[in-house]
């Protein structure tokens, strides 16, 4: 067909071709969106690893559905055989859980997903997960933790967790440091052999955080509500996750094995750009009505500028995947499947991982023991309100009833 039509434009002349005049128009306004939406959708992975028997750990904000990054990382990994343990907050018999499980293995071929509860806003609810996995023996394989769970909330909807600190950092930074310091034991022990890696997700928002960990001090309650919240959290939880990943691996490097063997695991830092996840919508939008009808109306930019989240999960799968990374000493930092430099290399720098390592392990000791106290209160008073209950029943069957020798003496 366009041959003819073709031919026909050329010895006629362009002008006897229906429209063409407007398709030449239109065409390169066409080419450049497409140029554009190409461009913005980033690199592609392309390298691929035997996934089958391979044991992965992905983190995952599980709102009764989801369609982040975790969501697309947690798909392509199934589809390659892996088993996958997905830490949510929901518990494992959610019913719309248990319904997005059924839908993965039904449409990965893979029936080995399977779903633990880990609440991130809650360092008790990480302990009783990580405890409970590194008390097995023999040690559990474990082959891959990757860190996908992130918020970021509009400054006026962040809140506190139960635990008393800022949502932000604790679900962005703190948690996954608590998780992985309690599991380094279970990955410190893998065969020499096996190649393992921890993946950290991060963004470009680290680049302008300001170092202030005075910003995320627990307070007591009283001074919370009088002081509204600090900027810059979210930056600074993604330059803490990103020097904490420096200090991981060194603290993995310093483990000398038993059979003299180097590490087995490697730890990287990985960008997935910028993408159309429910948390990019939310933070765009505001946390607003108004926002968000806004982002209705503008969301052909937001389309052809940002990734899909099956576009922003590429780099994450490329790091869990690219054979290069089973050896060396880890630290790596992958944006666009390729190894990058930091932009600011101070997230390398040793003493100021320390310094964030001591703040963090004190701030979820202050957590801990408040919430050890908190549980043991509740506890108590459950019990007391049980041996109440018990005493009402108890007094109240001893009562007079009718028929009973004491009624009958009363008549």
């Amino acid at each position: 067909m366009p041959i003819p039509i073709i031919a026909h434009g050329i010895q006629e002349g362009i002008s006897a071709i229906p429209y063409a005049w407007s398709t030449i128009k239109i065409a390169p306004w066409l080419l450049l969106i497409g140029a554009i939406k190409f461009y913005s959708g980033g690199a592609r992975n392309t390298s691929e690893r035997m996934m089958h028997s391979k044991v992965v750990m992905v983190t995952l904000l599980f709102r009764g559905g989801t369609s982040g990054i975790g969501a697309s990382v947690v798909y392509e990994l199934a589809s390659r055989g892996a088993q996958v343990i997905l830490l949510t907050k929901q518990p494992p018999n959610d019913v719309f859980l248990v319904e997005y499980i059924e839908d993965l293995r039904k449409s990965t071929g893979n029936q080995l997903i399977y779903a633990e509860q880990v609440d991130l806003a809650s360092l008790y609810s990480v302990r009783t997960f990580a405890t409970k996995w590194i008390d097995n023996t023999p040690p559990r394989r474990l082959d891959a933790v990757i860190l996908c769970a992130g918020v970021a909330p509009p400054n006026n909807a962040r809140k506190d967790t139960p635990d008393g600190i800022d949502e932000e950092w604790q679900i962005n930074y703190l948690s996954n440091f608590h998780l992985l310091s309690i599991l380094s034991p279970a990955l410190r022990v893998q065969p020499a052999h096996r190649d393992v890696r921890v993946i950290f997700t991060t963004c470009s928002g680290y680049i302008g955080a300001k170092f202030d960990l005075e910003s995320v001090k627990r307070q007591p309650q009283s001074l919370k509500s009088k002081s509204a919240k600090p900027k810059g959290v979210y930056a600074l939880s993604k330059f803490s996750l990103m020097s904490f990943a420096h200090s991981f691996q060194r603290h993995l490097n310093a483990y000398k094995r038993p059979d003299g063997l180097p590490p087995c695991t490697r730890v990287l830092v990985v960008d997935p750009g910028l993408t159309r996840t429910p948390g990019t919508r939310r933070w765009i939008t505001r946390g607003s009505l108004w926002g968000l009808l806004l982002y209705l109306i503008t969301w052909p930019i937001w389309w052809l500028l940002l990734k899909s989240p099956h576009q922003g999960a590429q780099s994450v799968i490329y790091a869990a995947m690219e054979e290069s990374y089973g050896r060396g000493e880890g630290g790596w930092f992958i944006k666009e499947c390729h190894e990058m430099d930091y932009a600011r290399t101070d997230v390398k720098d040793e003493n100021l991982g320390k310094r964030i390592w001591e703040f963090s392990e004190k701030q979820i000791e202050e957590a801990e023991k408040e919430g050890a106290v908190k549980r043991a209160l509740e506890k108590k008073e459950k019990e007391t309100e049980a041996e109440n209950k018990t005493r009402k029943e108890t007094s109240s069957a001893k009562a007079q009833t009718p028929g009973s020798r004491r009624s009958k003496k009363n008549k």
